[in-house]
């Protein structure tokens, strides 16, 4: 859903991001970074990969994945601003340790709708930053998991950050961020 990565007639943008960069729920605290005066929040839905798979059809991409969740992918603008102005790689400023806040995985039956229709949500000490629904991705889940599979194999325990909505924006120490899938509250985070 980031609009300002691609169009609905391009390729999803595709990075990658190390184990070390997981935040996982329980920890519940992300340290902002030395090396960085402007770290960005992006909520992102998140895919649980359920079993291994390469060059996946999108019509048969929901099979491989069972859980979903809600997730931030915390971003040194700063860094990655000065990285593009060179047209160097800015993996750095999106990989970094603890990166990758990841909230609690539910089954995706669990809404009883399709995953193309869901609501989610951030909201910062209270305040809704960003909304959404599913159904106004750039790219679905399922084409999102068939391009990167044919590029990477795709691995049980995979997780796949499907794109942001508008709202993105700069965290600050002692902000406290919720991320709710649907009514369900599934990623809680304080900025430290």
């Amino acid at each position: 859903m980031n609009r300002a990565l691609s169009s609905k007639d391009d390729d999803p943008v595709l990075f990658l991001k190390p184990d070390t960069a997981i935040l996982h729920n329980d920890e519940k605290h992300f340290y902002i970074p030395d090396f960085s005066s402007n770290i960005h929040y992006e909520a992102e839905l998140v895919v649980k990969i359920s079993k291994m798979g390469k060059n996946i059809a999108e019509r048969f991409a929901h099979r491989y994945y069972n859980e979903i969740t809600l997730g931030i992918d915390f971003t040194a603008r700063d860094i990655q601003s000065e990285l593009k102005s060179k047209g160097l790689p800015w993996e750095i400023s999106k990989a970094f340790d603890n990166s990758a806040a990841v909230g609690i995985f539910v089954s995706k039956d669990k809404f009883g709708k399709e995953i193309n229709n869901l609501n989610f949500k951030l909201e910062i000490d209270g305040k809704v930053v960003q909304a959404a629904n599913t159904s106004q991705m750039i790219h679905s889940v399922d084409k999102i998991i068939a391009y990167a599979s044919q590029f990477f194999t795709l691995k049980t325990g995979d997780l796949i950050y499907t794109g942001t909505p508008a709202g993105v924006g700069k965290v600050e120490i002692g902000n406290h961020l919720m991320g709710y899938l649907e009514k369900d509250n599934l990623l809680d985070v304080h900025i430290r």
